[in-house]
């Protein structure tokens, strides 16, 4: 049980949508990742998925609107719900994810950004 220097964390990986495990929480996974640009239209069938944006502004698209979250905010998508995360104008954004350890990167959608295994750091 020791402190977690996210800002340590981070500095340990530059490549983005490949998020990176920094803890376990019961049956959930805390993940740090790097986005920039667009990602991967996708949907998890039975778990939620919680963003909190530690830097930059995510632009968390549903398929009937945007939502803006800001650094500071968190928004959670729920089970089921067809999301697409993007940053706009070349920023890349820093992100806290909490999820289930069973989650799929992209759900049942194969892409060439799909990650299957998320370094331990």
């Amino acid at each position: 049980m020791k402190p977690i220097n996210l800002k340590e964390k981070y500095s340990t990986f530059s490549k983005q949508w490949h998020p990176h495990q920094i803890a376990i929480v019961d049956d959930m996974q805390v993940l740090l990742a790097k986005i920039q640009g667009e990602f991967v239209w996708h949907s998890h069938e039975n778990e939620d998925e919680l963003f909190q944006v530690l830097k930059g502004t995510l632009y968390m698209q549903f398929r009937d609107r945007t939502e803006t979250v800001h650094e500071g905010e968190i928004i959670v998508v729920p089970k089921g719900v067809e999301h697409c995360p993007s940053t706009r104008n070349g920023e890349e954004v820093q992100l806290l994810l909490f999820e289930k350890i069973n989650t799929a990167h992209t759900g049942g959608v194969e892409h060439e950004l799909t990650q299957s295994h998320y370094p331990k750091i």
